[in-house]
């Protein structure tokens, strides 16, 4: 089901309207100012799943961060047992019964530019006299200070997000509130930092309600962390010696951070596949500018790549990489003739055969990519596949097939990856 997309039109509340909220935590209570509201049409069942996702997935509302590490979630009971390391802060609001404790710490995409920062987030439950159910959640960073606050991350003592709904006219409305510090008083650069979160809690919100189902999950293989992580290392690591020595004349900073994504999911892969076991090397097929390579190596990891033209970055890698890359032409066995031999002139030609087991990486090679899975079968070999162009096995371009019993009309890239996943099995 496709989400359908609602106009997000908030009602701001004037400054100087009332408090709604009443902070009545005995030390350090503070003001809670209104700052928009809107209607909606999910119950409080949806409003509590929205707010826990927004909370675990903070990349949801900020590409700055990669995601929330959750180091407490307990219900507010008499068991309640508060983290001795990352201690949740507690606050009480008059009518509010606080019933559930998290404690997230969100983790920047730079870790060299920005820093962590550790959050408590809070979830209380309210039924008005007049039968309205009233569910609030409360995000305190821990920060003492305006400016102890991250980049990614508006400085103030805390955020509220209410949702109201009356069970007899299924009518609902969510708002949202900011604590502010008294040194860093209401901005619009705050108002716009509101509506951006409002709207995606109406959003995902609205979209739960309509059935809106997800239809790609990630990080099915490796831990999202895992992989982040190690992203994050090589980034700091490699990311700016590589962008600023590069020779191609495409984007740096779209190469270098792709492929040290691509690295990164590799060494945490093959960190799990082969923890028992030697690893049997790689090949990169149509490795092009041969950065992915460069990393590996840098990395430790034994293998090479080659492609039908040598690229200016084979050179610039330095000696020790590029005596790992070859310009080659892959013409697989089963094709390969007496009259293939006799050819003098181009590059060399490699018949797809690699030594068992070898770990093949076919990322955006074209013409090889519904090869890789063949070729992967006569090595007995495992394998990646990150397909961009499509091509027949001919070679050929093509618009691949829709898979069938498809519904709807699926992408081009989306038929390319269901024929050469089809091509694997």
């Amino acid at each position: 089901m496709t989400l359908v997309k609602v106009p997000f039109t908030p009602e701001p509340y004037p400054p100087g309207s009332s408090e709604i909220l009443e902070d009545i935590t005995q030390e350090n209570s503070h003001s809670w100012t209104p700052l928009l509201q809107h209607k909606c049409s999910f119950p409080p069942e949806i409003f509590s799943q929205v707010m826990q996702n927004l909370i675990r997935n903070p990349n949801i509302n900020s590409n700055h961060l990669f995601r929330a590490d959750i180091s407490l979630e307990q219900p507010f009971d008499e068991n309640f047992q508060n983290d001795t390391t990352i201690p949740a802060r507690i606050m009480q609001f008059r009518n509010y019964t606080l019933q559930k404790v998290m404690v997230r710490t969100m983790i920047p995409r730079n870790i060299l530019k920005d820093k962590p920062l550790y959050q408590t987030c809070l979830f209380y439950a309210n039924t008005t006299d007049t039968g309205e159910v009233q569910s609030l959640v409360i995000y305190l960073p821990h920060i003492s200070s305006p400016d102890q606050s991250p980049f990614y991350h508006p400085g103030v003592y805390g955020i509220a997000f209410q949702h109201t709904f009356n069970p007899e006219t299924q009518d609902a409305t969510i708002a949202i509130h900011y604590a502010f510090f008294d040194s860093e008083p209401r901005t619009q650069k705050f108002e716009r930092t509101a509506e951006h979160l409002l709207a995606a809690l109406y959003k995902h919100g609205q979209g739960t309600a309509a059935g809106y189902v997800k239809k790609v999950h990630h990080d099915t293989i490796i831990p999202q962390a895992t992989v982040q992580n190690t992203y994050a290392r090589l980034k700091a690591k490699y990311a700016k010696t590589l962008i600023e020595n590069w020779a191609e004349a495409t984007d740096p900073e779209k190469h270098v951070f792709e492929d040290l994504n691509i690295a990164a999911f590799l060494i945490e892969l093959w960190a799990d596949t082969y923890k028992d076991a030697e690893f049997p090397g790689y090949v990169d097929i149509g490795c092009g500018n041969g950065l992915l390579v460069h990393i590996l190596s840098e990395e430790g990891y034994k293998g090479w790549g080659f492609d039908a033209r040598e690229r200016k970055s084979w050179s610039v890698f330095g000696p020790k990489t590029r005596e790992k890359l070859q310009e080659l032409v892959l013409i697989p066995s089963i094709l390969y003739s007496e009259s293939n031999e006799n050819e003098t002139s181009g590059p060399d030609v490699h018949d797809g055969n690699f030594p068992k087991g070898t770990f093949i990486i076919s990322n955006h090679a074209d013409e090889l990519t519904p090869w890789t899975p063949i070729l992967a079968n006569i090595s007995q070999s495992p394998f990646m596949m990150i397909p961009c162009c499509s091509h027949a096995l001919s070679g050929a371009r093509c618009r691949a097939p829709p898979p069938k019993g498809s519904g709807g009309t699926p992408s081009a890239y989306a038929s390319l990856v269901a024929w050469v996943a089809g091509l694997a099995e």
